[in-house]
């Protein structure tokens, strides 16, 4: 049973930073891409970032570009999302997913994901 177990979500002022971990565990996280993506009240789910195994593919939606960087540490299994600069329209159910498959901005494509973690910023 493969989990993906998001952290570090809270209540942030506006122009704040948080960072969000995703731990997988059940299997290796060897090959796998991993995403996040995050779900506002009354909205769709939107995609924010996605890292593949290697590193070589990096890619963020607009809303998010050179505010947010996503990393991962093989070692530990581990995903990171920073968020800087965080706005109040930033505020959502923050989810990460893996895939076998490269990068993709579908939430539904990816093969495991996890339950979410609440982010919400204040003005």
């Amino acid at each position: 049973q493969v989990q993906l177990v998001e952290s570090g979500g809270g209540l942030v002022q506006a122009g704040g930073s948080l960072r969000l971990s995703c731990a997988v565990a059940g299997r290796t996280f060897n090959g796998y891409t991993m995403g996040w993506f995050r779900q506002a009240p009354g909205k769709g789910r939107e995609f924010v970032a996605c890292i593949s195994w290697s590193d070589s593919d990096l890619y963020y939606a607009d809303s998010v570009k050179g505010r947010f960087t996503i990393s991962r540490d093989n070692a530990k299994n581990t995903v990171y999302l920073q968020m800087n600069s965080l706005k109040p329209e930033d505020t959502a159910v923050y989810a990460c997913a893996a895939r076998s498959f490269g990068c993709y901005n579908d939430y539904y494509s990816y093969d495991y994901r996890g339950q979410g973690t609440q982010v919400t910023v204040s003005s």
